[in-house]
């Protein structure tokens, strides 16, 4: 599994995830849970997105694409 992404929140994890998902990559929300542990742990780099290594290029394709405000859904 390769981390490509530190997600602000487990909104925006679990977006990214269905978003990722549709294009059919398995996606593994690391460090959900910890979020209620801030003020004990660091506040950055605790909720991150993980794919297996084949499908990193084009996680990393849609997640850009999602931010620039060009991703385009698949019909299914």
């Amino acid at each position: 599994m390769r981390h490509i992404y530190e997600a602000a929140h487990t909104i925006e994890a679990n977006l990214l995830k269905g978003l990722l998902e549709t294009e059919g990559i398995e996606v593994f929300v690391n460090g959900e849970y910890l979020q209620g542990g801030i003020g004990d742990l660091p506040v950055s780099g605790i909720i991150t997105l993980s794919v297996e290594e084949d499908d990193a290029d084009a996680a990393l394709k849609a997640i850009e694409a999602y931010e620039a405000g060009e991703y385009e859904l698949k019909s299914s």
